[in-house]
């Protein structure tokens, strides 16, 4: 009897096996499958992972005090998008400003009233897709939007590139960047941004292959060191979507004149913004940089 028991207890546990072994890779399977998944949705859907416009415009520079221009500009490849521009009677600089990945101009009153307060004319620009902007997203688009806006300062307006601040915050960056390295502007100044948006991702998604799946890419940091004029690149110490040792280097990776200012405050409430501390040290940046141009 007991090696019938024993003999019982090897099948028992033979089954118990058989029936495991498939399970483990059913579970297995599924893990795989759903991996491949969000793989594929991630790299399907990646431009709604990026950008997110918002259409609606829920106050204009007019609802902060300020006189402004609203104005549609047509892209090399037709597409209308919207654009302010806020004037400075007295004007030292003009600031064409690039926002980040998220809202609309609407939402960007403060650093406007900012920049204006600080003697400077401003324009902002909703890329396609955003506020009132015709079309979708696209990192080329973006690029185009940012070159309509050029093309309006210096041909409609008249104003002399030498006076013209590029500046961008996080994505905004990245387009500041390009329209820096194809176009001479008195300064560019960078704020919250990064290398290129596969750094970032790998960061926030190390388990997807992001590097692989990117068609968005930014890469900043293979164009900054192209651009000739003054530089001014601001980080908050506490950004934990874009790390301040990505940004600088960023800094690192660009050619002098250059400098890096890190400042209190996360990727929403750092920089510039953070005080009238770090809005005087840009004011100085800007004012040195563009009285020091050819043609300031």
């Amino acid at each position: 009897m007991p090696r019938l028991h024993f003999a019982s207890s090897i099948e028992e546990f033979m089954k118990q096996r058989m029936f495991r072994l498939p399970s483990v890779r059913r579970l297995l399977l599924v893990a795989l499958c759903t991996y491949i998944g969000v793989v594929v949705f991630a790299g399907f859907f990646q431009t709604r992972l990026i950008y997110f416009p918002s259409g609606p415009i829920e106050q204009t520079p007019s609802d902060v005090g300020l006189a402004f221009d609203d104005v549609t500009l047509t892209t090399q490849d037709r597409v209308n998008i919207s654009a302010w521009f806020v004037p400075r009677d007295g004007a030292a600089a003009t600031i064409l400003f690039f926002h980040g990945n998220a809202g609309n101009n609407g939402d960007r009153l403060p650093e406007l009233k900012v920049l204006n307060s600080l003697g400077y004319n401003a324009m902002i620009v909703d890329y396609r897709g955003f506020g009132k902007s015709e079309g979708s997203p696209t990192e080329h688009g973006t690029y185009l939007d940012a070159l309509a806006a050029w093309d309006y300062l210096t041909q409609t307006r008249g104003i002399p590139s030498a006076s013209i601040v590029i500046m961008g915050e996080s994505i905004g960056g990245a387009v500041a960047i390009e329209l820096a390295r194809r176009q001479r502007p008195g300064a560019l100044v960078v704020q919250s941004s990064f290398t290129r948006l596969a750094d970032v991702a790998a960061l926030h998604y190390p388990l997807l292959p992001v590097r692989l799946l990117m068609r968005h890419r930014y890469d900043s940091i293979d164009k900054v060191g192209a651009i000739p004029c003054p530089k001014l690149f601001l980080h908050a110490a506490d950004d934990t979507l874009v790390p301040v040792a990505n940004g600088r280097a960023v800094y690192d990776a660009a050619a002098p004149p250059k400098e890096f200012v890190v400042t209190p405050g996360d990727h929403n409430g750092g920089g510039f913004m953070y005080s009238d501390e770090y809005a005087a040290k840009l004011k100085a940046f800007i004012d040195a940089a563009v009285s020091a141009s050819p043609e300031g």
